[in-house]
């Protein structure tokens, strides 16, 4: 299993085809206390890029963009009766989608834990 950070405060944990995917702990901070989380529902394709979710906070409201190709093939429900489970654990139980990936070469693109801590410093 490996795990692959993007540009917009994206993760991803990949085990085959299928990835796990949510915002980061930094991200899912620098929000603050989050009340709400839109999401994409199970069957629903994407592109990378594309604007697949949407994070409210009693701050601000924050896009979620796709990383890679893909299909969500679960989102995690919990977060629309309990969005501040992304606050609790963004990296953990807070995760937003299971996706099937489209195009495993888009991962090349996306950074590692180091350079993840590199590019937030």
């Amino acid at each position: 299993m490996t795990t692959y950070y993007s540009e917009e405060h994206e993760w991803m944990t990949v085990e085959g085809d299928i990835a796990t995917l949510g915002i980061t702990a930094h991200a899912a901070e620098q929000l603050g206390e989050i009340v709400y989380v839109e999401q994409k529902e199970a069957g629903d394709t994407f592109g990378k890029g594309d604007e697949i979710g949407v994070v409210e906070s009693v701050k601000a409201a924050s896009e979620i963009y796709a990383p890679v190709n893909g299909e969500v093939v679960e989102a995690n429900e919990v977060l629309t009766d309990s969005p501040a489970t992304l606050n609790e654990g963004a990296e953990g139980d807070g995760w937003l989608y299971k996706i099937k990936l489209t195009d495993q070469s888009q991962l090349n693109d996306l950074m590692d834990l180091d350079a993840y801590k590199a590019f937030i410093g």
